[in-house]
């Protein structure tokens, strides 16, 4: 089945909320050699003008992902994820994600084209505390045509 175009502009429903705090921040900081005090310390990000700790920028995938499952994995999709290569991510942060917020994700398809044979899926993901913005995540994946 090749991959349904008829997707683009479907926004999906939104995942969450997810609760952050100091340790998930401190965890991904860790896994991702982020050494600055703000990730690790509350009076730390407090002197830097935070209410507390801070993630590093791209704990955003992480709420990315979850809410783009639902499209990767709705059978009518199409998508072969077998067959899935990743091909850029990028994020815009309105603010950074604190320890205490309360993430709610929406991911919708903004594009998909044909391209040597390969489709080439662009999504969106808004992620938000409550009615507060707090970054959007583009990425795009390549699913591999057929042998």
């Amino acid at each position: 089945m090749p991959v349904n175009e008829s997707f683009v502009g479907r926004t999906f429903d939104p995942v969450g909320p997810y609760a952050v705090d100091a340790a998930m921040i401190a965890a991904f900081a860790e896994a991702v050699g982020a050494t600055d005090a703000v990730h690790f310390d509350a009076e730390a990000a407090r002197a830097a003008g935070y209410r507390d700790v801070i993630a590093p920028p791209t704990l955003a995938v992480r709420f990315d992902q979850l809410s783009s499952r639902a499209y990767v994995q709705d059978p009518d999709a199409g998508i072969d994820y077998s067959r899935v290569v990743h091909g850029e991510q990028s994020f815009v942060h309105h603010r950074p994600i604190t320890a205490g917020d309360e993430l709610v994700a929406a991911t919708t398809v903004d594009s998909i084209r044909s391209a040597g044979g390969h489709a080439m899926i662009s999504v969106r993901t808004e992620i938000s505390n409550g009615d507060e913005p707090v970054a959007t995540t583009r990425s795009t994946i390549v699913v591999r045509g057929g042998e």
